[in-house]
């Protein structure tokens, strides 16, 4: 893909970016009742700090040329740990996943909005279009990962302690 946004587009991006994450979080709590009372405390903070961290690794995504080096890690490895740490939370696949789609669509919304206002075109917005669902469904994997792993883990331990206490009985 080679979209580059422009900077006035990529400035009034940033420029959003707070009320942009602000109002995908909000709708999560909505719509997806595993998450109405997640965002209490320190998870409801990292929960924000990860849709924010990934907002804006998908705005320097789109703001660089498809020849530069863009680094990935830092959203990506944030989604890993957000599907860990769901997993240690309690809260299921099917509600993280719903949480991408929410917030997604929240996000999908809020950023064409933005990004036509400041002069995006049609054929850049299919572009910006292509970009965000590709880069939703890389964080998504990314947390399911995660998730999976965490259980893995887990469920492991769990057996540790199980046939510890087989033993020791």
């Amino acid at each position: 893909m080679s979209l580059r946004l422009e900077p006035k587009v990529t400035l009034a991006l940033r420029a959003e970016m707070i009320r942009v994450s602000d109002a995908a979080v909000d709708a999560i709590m909505a719509e997806v009742p595993a998450y109405t009372d997640a965002w209490q405390g320190s998870m409801g903070h990292t929960i924000a700090a990860a849709v924010r961290q990934a907002l804006d690794g998908f705005v320097t995504i789109a703001s660089r040329s498809s020849d530069e080096v863009v680094p990935r890690s830092a959203a990506v490895d944030g989604a890993y740990a957000l599907g860990r740490g769901e997993a240690r939370s309690g809260r299921s696949m099917d509600a993280l996943l719903a949480a991408y789609r929410v917030g997604a669509k929240v996000a999908w919304h809020e950023l064409s909005q933005i990004a036509v206002a400041a002069g995006l075109q049609a054929a850049g917005l299919a572009q910006f279009a292509e970009l965000v669902f590709a880069y939703i469904d890389e964080l998504s994997a990314s947390s399911v990962a995660g998730h999976a792993d965490e259980l893995a883990t887990s469920g492991r331990v769990r057996q540790r302690y199980l046939d510890h206490l087989v033993r020791q009985l």
